[in-house]
């Protein structure tokens, strides 16, 4: 009886603890690919025109991929191009883009090129967005066209 009494008071215990560890392990290893990353932004080729300041509207040629960390150039599915089509316009802090857009183009030069790898919480976080899943850390090289 007294054995019985101290395994229902421990079972939830030792239930807690087994599936802390279970969650522990599902976590990234070093062997184990990773689909985040910090936010980051990477020239590719300076612009000499106007500059990328709130308030300005610029236009621009985007393609975005999933962030892939086991892909040597860490771009997964390719999920939407302006390439070849309509650029996008936009006034740079009046939140039409997402805010890790908004972030990694501001201070650009028009002329210019840019990579930035943008973590879900700047830009769709918990929520699914077409093919971009909930959580998704992207990819955006944008060329700079304009800045009006």
């Amino acid at each position: 009886m007294l054995h019985t009494r101290l395994v229902r008071r421990r079972l939830p215990s030792v239930l807690y603890v087994l599936a802390a560890l279970a969650l522990a392990a599902c976590g990234p290893t070093p062997t184990t690919p990773t689909s985040s990353a910090p936010f980051s932004q990477t020239d590719q080729r300076l612009g000499t025109g106007a500059d990328a300041v709130p308030g300005r509207t610029l236009t621009t040629h985007y393609t975005g991929w999933l962030y892939d960390g086991t892909k040597p150039d860490q771009k997964g599915l390719q999920f939407e191009t302006s390439v070849g089509s309509t650029p996008l316009t936009f006034t740079l802090g009046a939140g039409q883009v997402i805010t890790g857009l908004e972030q990694g183009m501001a201070g650009m030069k028009a002329g210019g090129a840019r990579r930035i790898i943008i973590p879900s919480s700047l830009a769709y976080g918990a929520v699914r967005s077409g093919p971009i899943p909930a959580f998704a850390t992207i990819i955006f090289e944008v060329d700079l066209l304009t800045v009006q």
